[in-house]
Protein backbone atom coordinates (compact mmCIF):
# COMPACT_ATOMS: atom_id res chain seq x y z
CA UNK A 1 0.00 0.00 0.00
CA UNK A 2 1.62 3.36 -1.25
CA UNK A 3 -0.41 5.44 1.26
CA UNK A 4 -3.00 5.29 3.94
CA UNK A 5 -6.57 3.76 3.44
CA UNK A 6 -9.20 6.03 4.25
CA UNK A 7 -13.08 5.42 5.00
CA UNK A 8 -15.04 8.56 4.53
CA UNK A 9 -18.08 9.18 6.50
CA UNK A 10 -18.77 13.17 4.78
CA UNK A 11 -21.62 15.10 5.99
CA UNK A 12 -24.31 15.82 3.57
CA UNK A 13 -23.56 19.24 1.75
CA UNK A 14 -20.55 20.94 2.35
CA UNK A 15 -19.44 20.62 5.83
CA UNK A 16 -18.24 23.18 8.31
CA UNK A 17 -15.43 21.18 10.61
CA UNK A 18 -13.96 17.57 10.02
CA UNK A 19 -12.89 15.22 12.18
CA UNK A 20 -10.07 12.90 11.32
CA UNK A 21 -10.12 9.75 13.83
CA UNK A 22 -6.04 7.88 14.21
CA UNK A 23 -5.87 4.27 15.50
CA UNK A 24 -3.69 2.79 17.52
CA UNK A 25 -0.30 0.32 16.95
CA UNK A 26 2.00 -1.45 18.54
CA UNK A 27 5.95 0.29 19.60
CA UNK A 28 7.82 -1.36 16.49
CA UNK A 29 6.75 -3.17 13.52
CA UNK A 30 7.14 -3.08 9.65
CA UNK A 31 4.09 -5.46 9.07
CA UNK A 32 1.18 -4.11 7.21
CA UNK A 33 -1.99 -2.50 8.50
CA UNK A 34 -4.94 -4.55 6.60
CA UNK A 35 -8.76 -4.98 7.52
CA UNK A 36 -7.93 -7.52 10.14
CA UNK A 37 -5.79 -5.18 12.70
CA UNK A 38 -7.79 -4.85 15.88
CA UNK A 39 -6.19 -1.30 16.64
CA UNK A 40 -8.08 -0.11 12.86
CA UNK A 41 -11.51 -2.19 13.37
CA UNK A 42 -11.65 -0.69 17.28
CA UNK A 43 -11.55 2.84 15.78
CA UNK A 44 -13.73 1.94 13.25
CA UNK A 45 -16.67 0.98 15.55
CA UNK A 46 -15.99 4.52 17.02
CA UNK A 47 -16.05 6.55 13.78
CA UNK A 48 -19.30 5.20 12.38
CA UNK A 49 -20.77 5.40 16.35
CA UNK A 50 -20.23 9.03 16.80
CA UNK A 51 -20.98 9.78 12.65
CA UNK A 52 -24.09 10.88 13.05
CA UNK A 53 -23.60 13.28 15.98
CA UNK A 54 -20.94 14.49 13.90
CA UNK A 55 -22.77 15.18 11.13
CA UNK A 56 -25.74 16.81 12.89
CA UNK A 57 -23.04 19.73 13.99
CA UNK A 58 -22.27 20.02 10.36
CA UNK A 59 -18.97 17.83 10.37
CA UNK A 60 -17.01 14.81 8.55
CA UNK A 61 -15.51 11.99 9.95
CA UNK A 62 -12.55 10.07 7.85
CA UNK A 63 -10.43 7.32 9.62
CA UNK A 64 -6.91 6.72 7.98
CA UNK A 65 -5.60 3.53 8.39
CA UNK A 66 -1.49 3.87 8.73
CA UNK A 67 0.72 2.06 6.13
CA UNK A 68 2.80 0.09 8.96
CA UNK A 69 1.16 -0.63 12.41
CA UNK A 70 4.29 0.35 14.17
CA UNK A 71 5.33 3.41 15.69
CA UNK A 72 8.76 3.07 14.69
CA UNK A 73 10.41 6.20 15.90
CA UNK A 74 7.43 8.11 14.54
CA UNK A 75 7.94 8.71 11.32
CA UNK A 76 5.83 5.99 8.94
CA UNK A 77 2.56 7.42 11.05
CA UNK A 78 3.32 11.15 11.21
CA UNK A 79 3.91 10.74 7.73
CA UNK A 80 0.58 8.96 6.72
CA UNK A 81 -1.11 11.38 9.07
CA UNK A 82 0.20 14.35 7.27
CA UNK A 83 -0.62 12.99 4.03
CA UNK A 84 -4.36 12.61 5.21
CA UNK A 85 -4.32 15.84 6.01
CA UNK A 86 -3.12 17.32 2.80
CA UNK A 87 -6.09 14.88 1.47
CA UNK A 88 -8.59 15.90 3.41
CA UNK A 89 -7.81 19.99 2.43
CA UNK A 90 -7.95 19.04 -1.55
CA UNK A 91 -11.03 17.62 -0.96
CA UNK A 92 -13.33 19.63 1.23
CA UNK A 93 -11.27 23.38 1.52
CA UNK A 94 -9.68 25.08 4.20
CA UNK A 95 -12.39 24.05 7.06
CA UNK A 96 -11.38 23.12 10.68
CA UNK A 97 -9.84 19.92 11.24
CA UNK A 98 -10.45 17.92 14.87
CA UNK A 99 -7.83 14.97 15.16
CA UNK A 100 -9.43 12.42 17.51
CA UNK A 101 -6.66 9.50 18.29
CA UNK A 102 -6.53 6.31 20.61
CA UNK A 103 -3.37 5.34 21.95
CA UNK A 104 -0.56 5.93 19.65
CA UNK A 105 -3.12 7.28 17.56
CA UNK A 106 -2.85 9.94 20.13
CA UNK A 107 0.36 10.33 19.95
CA UNK A 108 0.29 10.57 15.76
CA UNK A 109 -2.12 13.29 16.85
CA UNK A 110 0.10 15.84 18.69
CA UNK A 111 2.81 15.35 16.46
CA UNK A 112 0.95 16.75 13.69
CA UNK A 113 -1.25 19.15 15.52
CA UNK A 114 0.78 22.05 13.60
CA UNK A 115 -0.73 21.60 10.46
CA UNK A 116 -2.92 24.66 9.51
CA UNK A 117 -6.46 23.33 9.93
CA UNK A 118 -6.11 21.66 13.11
CA UNK A 119 -8.14 23.49 15.98
CA UNK A 120 -7.50 20.48 18.40
CA UNK A 121 -6.59 17.29 19.53
CA UNK A 122 -9.08 14.59 21.48
CA UNK A 123 -6.80 11.61 22.87
CA UNK A 124 -8.37 8.54 24.03
CA UNK A 125 -6.46 6.18 26.15
CA UNK A 126 -3.53 7.95 25.38
CA UNK A 127 0.32 6.80 24.66
CA UNK A 128 2.02 9.99 25.43
CA UNK A 129 5.53 11.02 26.90
CA UNK A 130 8.03 13.25 27.89
CA UNK A 131 9.73 12.75 24.65
CA UNK A 132 6.13 13.90 22.51
CA UNK A 133 5.74 17.57 21.81
CA UNK A 134 3.47 20.29 23.21
CA UNK A 135 4.84 23.24 20.93
CA UNK A 136 2.34 21.77 18.35
CA UNK A 137 -0.69 22.62 20.76
CA UNK A 138 0.23 26.27 20.48
CA UNK A 139 -3.58 27.91 20.37
CA UNK A 140 -5.19 24.56 19.89
CA UNK A 141 -7.78 22.37 22.94
CA UNK A 142 -6.59 19.39 23.80
CA UNK A 143 -8.86 16.68 25.74
CA UNK A 144 -7.78 13.59 27.13
CA UNK A 145 -9.52 10.73 28.40
CA UNK A 146 -7.81 8.19 30.71
CA UNK A 147 -9.06 5.01 32.45
CA UNK A 148 -7.00 4.47 35.89
CA UNK A 149 -6.81 0.50 34.90
CA UNK A 150 -5.07 1.14 32.01
CA UNK A 151 -1.66 -1.57 31.84
CA UNK A 152 -0.80 -0.44 28.57
CA UNK A 153 -0.36 3.23 28.19
CA UNK A 154 -0.19 5.61 31.67
CA UNK A 155 -2.66 7.86 33.22
CA UNK A 156 0.19 9.48 35.17
CA UNK A 157 2.48 9.91 32.31
CA UNK A 158 -0.60 11.48 30.26
CA UNK A 159 -2.00 13.41 33.33
CA UNK A 160 1.91 15.22 32.87
CA UNK A 161 1.51 15.70 29.45
CA UNK A 162 -1.63 17.61 29.83
CA UNK A 163 0.03 19.69 32.26
CA UNK A 164 2.94 20.55 30.07
CA UNK A 165 0.40 21.01 27.24
CA UNK A 166 -1.61 23.92 29.86
CA UNK A 167 1.30 26.07 29.17
CA UNK A 168 0.69 26.68 25.51
CA UNK A 169 -2.41 25.17 24.48
CA UNK A 170 -5.59 27.73 24.51
CA UNK A 171 -6.67 24.84 26.99
CA UNK A 172 -5.79 21.46 28.14
CA UNK A 173 -7.76 18.99 30.03
CA UNK A 174 -7.94 15.62 31.31
CA UNK A 175 -11.04 13.58 31.67
CA UNK A 176 -10.61 10.72 34.57
CA UNK A 177 -12.39 7.45 33.17
CA UNK A 178 -12.09 5.81 36.51
CA UNK A 179 -11.67 2.12 36.42
CA UNK A 180 -11.62 1.44 32.50
CA UNK A 181 -8.86 -0.30 30.99
CA UNK A 182 -7.14 0.45 27.63
CA UNK A 183 -9.06 -1.04 24.94
CA UNK A 184 -12.33 0.94 25.09
CA UNK A 185 -14.11 -2.12 24.69
CA UNK A 186 -15.76 -2.51 28.68
CA UNK A 187 -17.56 0.87 29.05
CA UNK A 188 -17.40 1.24 25.40
CA UNK A 189 -20.42 4.13 25.23
CA UNK A 190 -19.20 5.97 27.67
CA UNK A 191 -15.75 6.18 25.75
CA UNK A 192 -17.72 6.78 22.11
CA UNK A 193 -20.30 9.71 24.24
CA UNK A 194 -16.66 11.34 25.81
CA UNK A 195 -15.38 10.93 22.34
CA UNK A 196 -17.53 12.71 20.48
CA UNK A 197 -18.67 15.35 23.40
CA UNK A 198 -14.93 16.10 23.39
CA UNK A 199 -14.82 17.07 19.61
CA UNK A 200 -18.00 18.82 19.82
CA UNK A 201 -16.27 21.16 22.96
CA UNK A 202 -13.12 21.27 20.65
CA UNK A 203 -15.26 22.95 17.90
CA UNK A 204 -17.51 24.93 19.95
CA UNK A 205 -14.32 26.67 21.78
CA UNK A 206 -12.82 27.87 18.37
CA UNK A 207 -16.36 29.28 17.49
CA UNK A 208 -17.94 27.31 14.90
CA UNK A 209 -21.28 27.17 16.17
CA UNK A 210 -22.76 28.27 13.11
CA UNK A 211 -22.21 26.69 10.01
CA UNK A 212 -20.28 28.86 7.71
CA UNK A 213 -21.53 30.32 4.32
CA UNK A 214 -21.35 28.42 1.47
CA UNK A 215 -18.77 28.98 -1.06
Amino acid sequence: MSEPYLTTYDAPGRPRAMVLVLHGGKPRSNQAVDGRSASWRRAGWLARDIAQQAHDAGAGVWLARYRRRGWNGGADPVSDARWTLDRLREVHGDVPVVLLGHSMGARVAVHVADAPSVVGVVGLAPWWSADDPVATLAGRTLRAAHGRRDRITSFRETTRYVERARRVAESADLRDMGALGHYMLTGSRRWHDVAIGSVLEVLDAHALATPSEDR
